[in-house]
């Protein structure tokens, strides 16, 4: 379960900047997501960053703790490595074919993700989330109002997605730093509740990033040690590798040379 886990955990990376709430309190979506862009460090900066490489690792059930590296690449590319019993899996997608490799699974060489695994990966491929652009991704966006979460009041955001997942996102209603994240997505038939929580945030190269993702359940929690912005990252990374074949051995029969012919001439009779 873990490798379909980290699928769905890469949409909680979210950038956050804290800025203290003006008077001018927003009434409308489109006005907290303004001010959620501006708490992230501007526009301006946010369009600047053209890769990105968290490296951490999760913690699943059981409390068992995988190596990860999670990679993006604009625009929507992204690579997850992930280490179980020291063999490396891979999950990735290039824009437009998302393909896996699970060696503990018995699945040595590069398979084509089933439709539902390649509509969630392709689904986080924007490493901003689904609030920054929202129309031009085809999603929906209502302000549903303000609630409490752990003593601390908080804006509510219904994000209905291109694809229908529906998500609602709770950013603090003073700083504008996203809080938690709660939706459902459909594997495989079945229906999955998500509840994600952000914390431990930390600056990189002036913008404040969660290193802190609880996600529960089957999902575990994330830690990354390390995020870096722009890296360099090239496009092979996120192609599917060629499947490469065996050559079937020859069945042709040698064919003898000039001095196999002499050798097989038939020996002289003996006149003596």
């Amino acid at each position: 379960m873990l490798p379909r886990s980290i699928v769905l955990i890469v949409v909680c990376v979210a950038f956050c900047w804290p800025v203290a709430a003006g008077a001018d309190e927003p009434k409308t979506a489109d006005e907290v997501i303004a001010k959620y862009i501006e708490a992230i460090g501007g526009r301006a900066k946010l369009d600047s960053v053209k890769s990105l490489r968290m490296t951490g690792k999760a913690t699943g059930m059981g409390g068992m703790e995988v190596p990860l590296a999670v990679e993006f690449k604009r625009p929507k590319k992204v690579r997850v490595e992930f280490t179980v019993q020291g063999m490396t899996g891979v999950q990735a997608f290039d824009g437009t074919t998302g393909w896996f490799i699970m060696p503990f699974m018995g699945k040595n060489d590069p398979e084509k993700m089933p439709p539902d695994m390649v509509e969630a990966i392709e689904d986080q491929g924007n490493f901003e989330g689904p609030l920054v652009d929202y129309k031009k991704k085809g999603h929906k966006v209502e302000l549903v109002g303000k609630e409490d979460f752990e003593g601390s009041e908080v804006y509510k955001l219904k994000v209905t997605k291109k694809n229908g997942n529906v998500e609602y996102h709770f950013l603090d209603a003073e700083y504008y730093i996203p809080l938690q994240m709660k939706g459902k997505r459909s594997f495989q038939g079945t229906e999955v509740e998500m509840t994600t929580i952000f914390g431990d945030y930390k600056e990189v190269d002036g913008l404040l990033l969660a290193h802190s993702i609880k996600q529960g359940g089957m999902a575990g929690d994330m830690t990354f040690e390390k995020i870096e912005l722009d890296v360099k990252l090239s496009d092979d990374r996120f192609t599917m590798p060629e499947v490469k074949k065996d050559e079937p051995a020859s069945t042709d029969k040698a064919k003898p040379g000039p001095d196999d012919a002499k050798d097989a001439k038939a020996p002289e009779k003996d006149e003596g």
